[in-house]
């Protein structure tokens, strides 16, 4: 089930009716919430549910054993138990047919002829996304960062919890789970912000995602010939619209969604492409994720700690595990390597400059990242640092090649498609679509810029209530106005 459909419109109104009936106490509105849950996961594939419900029990008894465990062997063995579980899953689901296919690439190249036949391996919707929410719980409660979930009740539903369940936010327990321990409901306050919310969502998806931009991105990218420079420019810019509409839309689907519930989740986007720098987009693109890596990967590593060296190889190993994250390709390890190495000139450049960040330093709210807290310099609107902006929207969307190719052949076209002469290059895009993309992505990067401090609720909040109420309009006029879209959004694959 997706947010853009009439099928999850009926859903979310029974749920929500529901949720908000004076007559169910508040344990049976969260069966009824975890039921929901289960259900709109089962639209996918139902039995995969059992997979969802085999890692939610381990977890949750493993992570109390791990709480009251006192024998650190016993401890240890527990918390292998869990990672073998939870890790063991990802690995089969997500990677045993790319390790399968490259497995064999090596035996074959050793001069053993040996053709297993090809799995046919079903990828479970969200898979990476619930691994990583109850994974974080179980090594809290090795960490005994925060005491264990009191109910299974609890647990189960900040797992399965449907706005976040399949592509995010990631939440980790002390967000969620004490939401679940008293009665929530929806003040009218946070009723409309969340309509507002979920109207934007689906407006950024169905609108600006699917209608204006993936079917340029597509034909850029499905391609098989060299394509004329201006044509693959635009195809890669309409893809790096499309993903950030499509996901930042899923998010703010999300936590529309829970906020008409009477819940609130984190926010997962912060006008990435007015980034200055790539610590600083990786504090405002999928910020979660981020916030993850960060905690239970690279300062796990080491951070920076240990010397510069080896804060240099934490750095483009989680970058590198963080790209392989995103999908079972060399592709994405190459993206993430990318990202890797922008981060290294970074903070080559920072040591040299000795404006140098503490990478275990505990950041300000919404300013989450690798390296720490932004220094001063960038955090200034001027326009040395608006150059600077397009200069990382500029090598943010290099890396969105190897992202969005399906092979390198591919993003090898792509490249010399765009930085070098093609004589008689397909051209593929018309007029029309070169000019639509032109101008969102032009909006895009202005609004990013002029809206870097401060969220969109925010602004909503301080506008005259006809101009809000205007512009909602349109929106929704816009949605109804558009084809049909019930395209999955990208982020399901991962």
């Amino acid at each position: 089930m997706v947010f853009n459909s009439y099928t999850f419109l009926v859903f979310f109104i029974i749920v929500l009716t529901l949720h908000n009936l004076p007559f169910f106490n508040w344990k049976t509105k969260k069966i009824n919430l975890l039921l929901a849950s289960y259900i709109f996961y089962a639209a996918w594939n139902p039995p995969f549910i059992l997979l969802l419900w085999l890692s939610t029990v381990i977890d949750y008894f493993v992570g109390r054993a791990l709480y009251h465990q006192e024998n650190k062997t016993k401890r240890k063995l527990l918390l292998v138990v869990s990672l073998i579980g939870n890790l063991g899953m990802l690995c089969f689901f997500k990677y045993g047919t790319f390790l399968l296919e490259n497995f064999t690439y090596l035996v074959n190249a050793m001069g053993m002829d040996f053709h297993p036949a090809k799995p046919n391996i079903i990828l479970p919707a969200g898979i990476s996304f619930y691994t990583f929410t109850t994974l974080c719980y179980t090594v809290d409660m090795y960490q005994k960062k925060s005491k264990p979930v009191a109910k299974l009740l609890d647990f189960s539903l900040f797992v399965t919890f449907f706005p976040h369940l399949v592509a995010g936010p990631i939440v980790r327990p002390p967000q969620l789970v004490p939401q679940f321990e008293t009665p929530r409901k929806a003040t009218q306050h946070q009723l409309m912000q969340g309509l507002l919310l979920l109207s934007l969502g689906l407006f950024m998806k169905v609108v600006l995602a699917d209608s204006m931009l993936s079917q340029s991105a597509n034909a850029v990218f499905g391609s098989h010939d060299k394509l004329a420079t201006l044509d693959a420019w635009m195809g890669l810019l309409a893809f790096s619209g499309q993903i950030f509409f499509d996901f930042a839309g899923y998010s703010t689907c999300a936590i529309g969604v829970a906020s008409c519930l009477g819940f609130v989740l984190p926010h997962n986007f912060l006008y990435p492409y007015g980034a200055i720098g790539f610590s600083d987009f990786w504090r405002r693109w999928h910020i979660t994720l981020s916030a993850w890596l960060r905690d239970y990967l690279y300062i796990p590593l080491g951070g920076n700690r240990n010397g510069k060296y080896r804060t240099y190889f934490n750095l483009m190993a989680t970058m590198l595990l963080g790209g392989l994250w995103h999908g079972a390709s060399w592709t994405f390890v190459v993206w993430g390597a990318l990202h890797g190495f922008y981060l290294w000139v970074e903070k080559i450049v920072a040591d040299f400059r000795h404006d140098k960040v503490k990478a275990i330093a505990v950041t300000p709210a919404g300013e989450v990242g690798v390296l720490g807290p932004v220094p001063e310099i960038f955090k200034k609107k001027t326009l040395t640092n608006f150059f600077l902006a397009l200069l990382t929207f500029f090598l943010i969307n290099v890396t969105w090649i190897f992202f969005r190719a399906p092979d390198f052949t591919s993003a090898w076209r792509m490249l010399t498609s765009m930085f070098s002469y093609v004589p008689n290059g397909a051209m593929l895009l018309s007029t029309l679509s070169m000019i639509k993309i032109t101008v969102i992505l032009i909006g895009v990067v202005i609004a990013h810029w002029f809206m870097r401090d401060t969220k969109v609720l925010t602004v909503a909040e301080k506008m005259p209530w006809w101009l809000l109420g205007l512009i909602w309009t349109v929106i929704v006029l816009l949605l109804v106005l558009s084809q049909e879209s019930s395209s999955a959004f990208i982020y399901f694959q991962f």
